[in-house]
């Protein structure tokens, strides 16, 4: 077992975090979803109506470019609703569950794995490197990266999340085995351990983003132009396991519910894709103040209070929505429970660990990037991060290629969009580029 020191980095510490590890239960969802914005790279083409009924496990839509890649319902129910946005985008398929947890699609084992694999709608949660979207199932991948820790702000304690299903990562491995002729490699946090044969184990210690599948590529075997990777989290891996031991998925979820406009922050069961108003029942202190985000407050989605648990289904944090609107001398004061990374504030004094409040606040306009070297103290990989987001809005595919866009995803810029002072959209630029990039090379 290898380990990996990362320096560059910083762990954020917020108000909310969750003490133990016991799950509650929720009532049964009122209705379930499936937001096709989840899973980039495919382009939903129906196969279910409005009024249909559907069985847990059955397709709800393949993507238009290769129909043999499906998302499944995670319940079986009646298609309550397509909803639609601008120029007929799908938003949402909403699902009326019917509750009855004895149907469920079963799978034949005795075929190829990655036919069993895609047919069973768990290939949507795997993402390839390089432009962080859902495989293509005609490219073998060089070796595929399992993430078993996720360092983000309050995130969720994987093995938490993971429980009896442990014991299905051995098959889990098994099966990815046959899916590359590389390795399957298997990244843990520093004093976790796991039992997985056939899996290259390393571990990562350091400060988040030591957690994003990226970087542990970066920091093992980068990936190099005209190579493939495939990335996933522990939780899918043994997701997987499961269908190849039962011959069926299971879409239960176990959710970290946490942040400081939380009551009781702690994990809770329930379906993936469920309504927000079950899951959240009870456990808000200030709903009308609250911003509700499906993930960490780095890379998560801001939903609103009837929307859904969104992809990857493990993680709600709920921070206070603009708390301090006419606070005196606003960005520039010198308050004591101000927060800076650069000790512009002396919240220092205290220590970076100890708990903060933070909200939605930008705190501060877009200005012209000014080379600081920010992005680099936040990037624990092998690029120029200033450099190559210059390439990117500029459109210099030549020159993104030679710094590293091959190796990257919009989460391993969301730490450097924290502490980016040009408060540049770092993220949205990354997909961009990522997604011409594509589009140049296909």
């Amino acid at each position: 077992m290898a380990i990996v020191r990362l320096k560059k980095g910083f762990d954020i510490h917020l108000l909310g975090a969750i003490q133990g590890d016991d799950i509650a239960f929720t009532p049964p969802a009122r209705s379930v979803a499936v937001v096709p914005d989840d899973f980039h790279g495919i382009i939903p083409r129906m196969e279910k109506k409005e009024g249909e009924h559907v069985t847990a496990g059955e397709p709800l839509y393949h993507d238009k470019n290769d129909e043999t890649i499906k998302v499944v319902a995670p319940v079986s129910g009646t298609v309550k609703e397509v909803r639609r946005g601008e120029r007929r985008h799908i938003d949402a398929i909403v699902i009326a569950p019917d509750h009855d947890d004895r149907q469920t699609v079963k799978h034949d084992l005795s075929g190829n794995a990655l036919d069993v694999l895609v047919a069973s709608g768990l290939w949507p949660m795997l993402r390839q490197r390089p432009y962080d979207v859902v495989p293509a199932t005609s490219v073998r991948p060089r070796d595929i990266f399992v993430t078993a820790f996720d360092s983000a702000p309050l995130a969720p304690d994987l093995d938490v999340v993971l429980g009896d299903k442990r014991q299905y990562i051995g098959k889990g491995v098994e099966v990815l085995n046959k899916l590359t002729d590389g390795k399957v490699y298997i990244g843990l946090r520093e004093g976790q351990s796991i039992d997985a044969p056939g899996a290259v184990v390393n571990t990562f210690a350091g400060p988040h983003p030591a957690g994003n599948a990226g970087v542990q590529v970066a920091n093992t075997v980068p990936v190099n132009k005209g190579e493939t990777v495939w990335t996933l989290d522990i939780v899918t891996l043994a997701r997987i396991g499961e269908l190849f031991t039962t011959g069926m998925v299971s879409h239960d979820t176990v959710v970290a519910v946490d942040g400081e406009m939380v009551q009781q922050p702690g994990y809770v069961k329930t379906i993936m894709g469920a309504d927000l108003e079950t899951v959240l029942k009870n456990r808000l202190t200030n709903v009308a103040h609250s911003r509700i985000i499906c993930g960490n407050v780095l890379t998560g989605v801001k939903v609103e209070k009837d929307g859904w648990l969104r992809a990857p289904y493990r993680h709600i944090t709920i921070i206070p929505e603009n708390s301090k609107p006419d606070e005196f001398m606003g960005w520039a004061s010198f308050s004591p429970s101000r927060f800076s990374i650069y000790r512009t504030f002396t919240t220092w004094l205290r220590g970076l660990k100890k708990p903060v409040s933070m909200d939605s606040r930008i705190k501060g306009g877009e200005r012209a990037i000014v080379r600081t070297g920010e992005y680099d103290a936040m990037l624990p990989m092998d690029i120029y991060g200033e450099f190559l987001i210059k390439a990117i809005i500029s459109g210099d595919i030549d020159k993104m290629e030679q710094l590293g866009i091959y190796e990257i995803a919009p989460e391993d810029f969301a730490l450097a969009e924290f502490a980016d002072t040009s408060k540049l959209e770092l993220q949205r630029i990354v997909r961009e580029g990522l997604d011409k990039l594509r589009a140049e090379m296909s």
